[in-house]
């Protein structure tokens, strides 16, 4: 007597494979938007780093306006 369990299901190879195809875009998509994620963090931090040692960070003193007269 065969196993019924042991015997192949073709709706169940379907549904894998599909859900296969599905997952595997899924991941594409979520690993694609973690490296632009990390690359735009990485450009940001270069950028604040470069501006840290070449004095963009310090603001010279604003001068105060007189009020208009008038």
């Amino acid at each position: 007597m065969r196993n019924p369990w042991t015997t192949k299901n073709p709706f169940m190879s379907i549904w894998l494979s599909s859900a296969n195809k599905v997952m595997g875009s899924a991941r594409g998509q979520a690993t694609a938007a973690a490296k632009r994620q990390v690359a735009s963090f990485q450009a940001d931090a270069a950028k604040q780093v470069i501006d840290f040692w070449s004095g963009k960070t310090i603001a010279p003193p604003s001068r105060k306006k007189r009020p208009r007269r008038g």
